[in-house]
């Protein structure tokens, strides 16, 4: 019924960038919050970053002032723009989406399947 698919994910030197995108479709009634999380190997999933659908932001520490959260309501749309990027943000990054489902009265938390970014000389 619903979908994310996260694209952008991939390879790149430290100190490069990467731009993430995830895309909401289906059966979609209504999306509150968007965001990013991230998992690398050993640790647990983290919050990155989150933003409301008037446009309030909220990052992780670790990646405030590198990385930029965005959205494009009209397109169920959220990016993640990463730059300055670190060997430690190596990890599977997943889209989340809090959304309700036509026909329903509740919302629901949806995640993407993920897309790998290494940061890696």
């Amino acid at each position: 019924q619903v979908q994310l698919v996260e694209s952008g994910g991939g390879l790149v030197q430290p100190g490069g960038s990467l731009r993430l995108s995830c895309a909401a479709s289906g059966s979609i009634a209504s999306i509150r919050d968007m965001g990013w999380y991230r998992q690398a190997p050993g640790k647990e999933r983290e919050l990155v970053a989150v933003i409301t659908r008037g446009g309030s932001t909220n990052y992780a520490d670790s990646v405030k002032g590198r990385f930029t959260i965005s959205r494009d309501n009209a397109k169920n749309t959220v990016y993640l723009q990463m730059n300055s990027l670190r060997p430690e943000d190596t990890a599977v990054y997943y889209c989340n989406g809090e959304l309700r489902v036509v026909g329903t009265f509740v919302y629901g938390d949806y995640y993407g399947q993920g897309t790998q970014v290494t940061v890696s000389s």
